[in-house]
């Protein structure tokens, strides 16, 4: 049976997206922003719990994000890079086998933005409704 895990994590505005996760620097290289990496380390240590070494491959993540305005809520293939790249650092997958996939944007949530990241052996429309799923919850202590 194939797996699937669901990581609920914060989400952090368009630090994480691909246009601004980066910074530059005086001799013209690149880092990554502080605020991207907290948020790259949080998931990847989530990550890193589902031991994603043992699944077989290629792995889809799925993307689902909850935002209070239409305002607020990105473009979900712009948080792929960042996402991918934080799962990639804590397994020994190269995010080339990796494939990412827009889920549904909710607008109009209450309670703090979030996003829920799904990985999954098999693409989203061919897994079947009785496949082994937990969901993750991240949260933080403010």
């Amino acid at each position: 049976m194939a797996r699937r895990e669901a990581i609920r994590i914060p989400y952090p505005g368009s630090v994480i997206s691909v246009n601004h996760y980066q910074g530059r620097r005086r001799d013209g290289g690149t880092y990554i922003k502080p605020e991207a990496q907290a948020w790259m380390t949080e998931l990847g240590w989530v990550a890193k719990l589902l031991h994603l070494d043992d699944w077989e491959l290629p792995l889809h993540i799925t993307c689902d994000g909850f935002f209070r305005n239409e305002r607020a809520a990105p473009d979900l293939s712009n948080l792929a890079k960042c996402a991918l790249d934080a799962i990639e650092e804590v397994c020994n997958h190269n995010d080339k086998d990796f494939r990412w996939h827009d889920g549904k944007r909710v607008i109009g949530v209450k309670e703090a933005p979030y996003l829920l990241l799904t990985i999954s052996e098999q693409p989203p429309s061919s897994m079947p409704s009785k496949s082994v799923s937990r969901r993750l919850k991240i949260q933080r202590n403010s």
